[in-house]
């Protein structure tokens, strides 16, 4: 007679759960299919576009999808609408990364100045996240590019001050927290700069939670930067971005509605998608889910 082990039937029926709660959602792996595509697209945009984006056709212009050499169709001046749309995602992606970026090290720097210093420091710097939040920034996005007009630097510079109080926020609360921890106090003990405190050790702590809030930026920056293109601020001919192609493609929405509908799919499918790896990620890297 032989008798079954607890031990080994825990483990059997345990492994699949492991398994299970390592499963990547279908929604994610949409996610992460689209966002892969779109960054070969913008990466490889030069080998991978069929025509130049300025090249005009007369004789083909306003041309339905599918016809031979040009699959998305052409535009009122019978230039190749994929060749423009793949253009497009490459200006909207870099404008929308650097932004990003620039937001993320700004807000995160001044968040963990206010928790280093605290003070006046600390309230001129929450007094500075309440006004920004409470600025139209579309409004004043606006006002600068009427004014100074637009050029891809200055429309980076500015998409980069979009949401960097919520980056000071966060950064902020973390480095309060982490600093009255016991690893914090310890490195501090033994001699240790306060930028080597931030830098080594209590930025990698946080990071998880600030690179979360970059995939929810990321959307919002490339609505924004769609947005002011689509108003004729934003990227400016002969170059092009998904808000710029949407914004010309309005006015042939009834005879030729493919130079729209193209660009304004891809934006909804690549701030969907980065909504949903943003979400998950979220999710992974929650210590207080697990």
């Amino acid at each position: 007679m032989t008798f079954a082990n607890p031990s080994d039937s825990g483990a059997k029926t345990a492994a699949p759960r492991r398994r299970s709660g390592r499963a990547v959602p279908v929604a994610v792996l949409f996610g992460l299919a689209w966002l892969g595509l779109v960054l070969i697209c913008a990466i490889f945009a030069d080998l991978i576009r069929p025509y130049n984006i300025t090249q005009m056709n007369l004789t083909s212009r306003l041309a339905p999808p599918g016809t031979p050499g040009h699959w998305l169709g052409t535009d009122e001046l019978g230039r190749d609408v994929l060749s423009r749309l793949i253009q497009s995602i490459r200006v909207s992606l870099v404008i929308a990364f650097g932004a990003t970026i620039i937001s993320a090290v700004f807000g995160t720097t001044l968040g963990f100045l206010a928790a280093q210093f605290r003070g006046i420091v600390e309230h001129f710097v929450v007094m500075l996240a309440d006004f920004q939040a409470a600025l139209p920034f579309l409004i004043m996005s606006l006002a600068v590019l009427a004014f100074f007009g637009s050029n891809m630097v200055l429309l980076v510079c500015l998409m980069g001050f979009y949401g960097w109080e919520r980056y000071a926020r966060i950064a902020r609360g973390l480095a309060i927290s982490a600093g009255s921890q016991g690893y914090a106090a310890a490195v501090v003990q033994l001699g240790a700069t306060p930028r080597r405190v931030y830098l080594n050790h209590i930025l990698p702590n946080v990071a998880s939670t600030l690179i979360v809030s970059m995939t929810l930026t990321f959307p919002e920056i490339i609505l924004m930067e769609s947005g002011l293109s689509f108003l004729g601020l934003g990227v400016q001919p002969p170059e092009t971005s998904l808000g710029n192609m949407v914004g010309f493609g309005r006015e042939y929405l009834t005879t030729a509605p493919w130079i729209m509908l193209g660009p304004a799919v891809v934006i909804m499918l690549t701030t969907l998608s980065i909504s949903l790896v943003g979400d998950w990620l979220r999710d992974k890297l929650d210590p207080t889910i697990r």
